[in-house]
Order: C-alpha cells, then structure tokens, then sequence
C-alpha cells in the first residue's frame, strides 16, 4: 500500500513511492525483467474523460518515464461501488469498510483489466462445507 497523497511536490513523492515498488516487485531492468502497471482512469458516466482523468493519464506518462514500463489505463467507474456491494452485510464497521474498499476497488480494476484482454481471473469459490475423503 502506497501511502502518499498525490498533490505533494506535484505528485512527485507518490511517482518515486509506486517507481520504488515497481523495482521491489518488478525488478530493476525493464528490458530483463517482464511486468507492466495498471492505473484506474476515472472516466465521467459517459465514458468521457473530465479534469481528473487528464491529471491521472499525465501522471501515468510520467510513470511509464520513470520506470521504463509499459501503463496500461483501465475504466475504474463503479468499482467502488462494486467494493460496497461486495462488503454489504458483512458485518464490518464504517471505518473497517472504509480502510478495505480501495483495495477492492484495485482488485476490481486489474480484474476488469486482466478480463479485457482475455485472461479469466479465477472465480472466488468458497470452502466445501466438507473436506474430501482422502483415503
């Protein structure tokens, strides 16, 4: 989780934070070592892009040039809305569901992500009630 708000030094301190990960997570050398970002664009209903969709693709350039890696933008609409919907009745506070729902949020982005270029993430499933009978 990357904890740095996006205004500070003209979203300088979050590029270093999230080129910092994509090192730890990717590996130095882009051109050795495979992996690629996925960034939520914030499109209006009407799939326009408005003030914050603008800020966020030109930090995503800026991205892309300092870490040599390939930005891919994906549609975020209703994927906080989603998060709700997946966290209703479950129990959790205000708060609880506050600090979770941008995590699902980004689960639900890469997922729409990973599904718009044909690869089926695999499905949540839940425990069998009964473990198998094995031997």
């Amino acid at each position: 989780m990357v904890d740095v708000q996006i205004a500070h030094g003209q979203g300088s301190a979050l590029l270093e934070a999230i080129a910092r990960i994509a090192v730890e997570q990717l590996g130095e050398d882009p051109k050795r070592e495979q992996g690629e970002l996925v960034m939520g664009m914030p499109l209006n209903m009407d799939g326009s892009e408005g003030p914050r969709a603008k800020i966020v693709r030109s930090f995503g350039d800026r991205l892309a040039l300092r870490t040599g890696r390939a930005i891919h933008m994906q549609d975020e609409r209703l994927t906080s809305v989603e998060a709700n919907w997946r966290m209703a009745g479950s129990g959790m506070t205000h708060k609880q569901k506050k600090a979770k729902r941008d995590s699902l949020a980004a689960a639900a982005i890469l997922r729409d992500f990973l599904e718009s270029k044909g690869i089926r993430p695999e499905e949540d499933t839940e425990a069998p009630s009964e473990s198998p009978g094995w031997g």
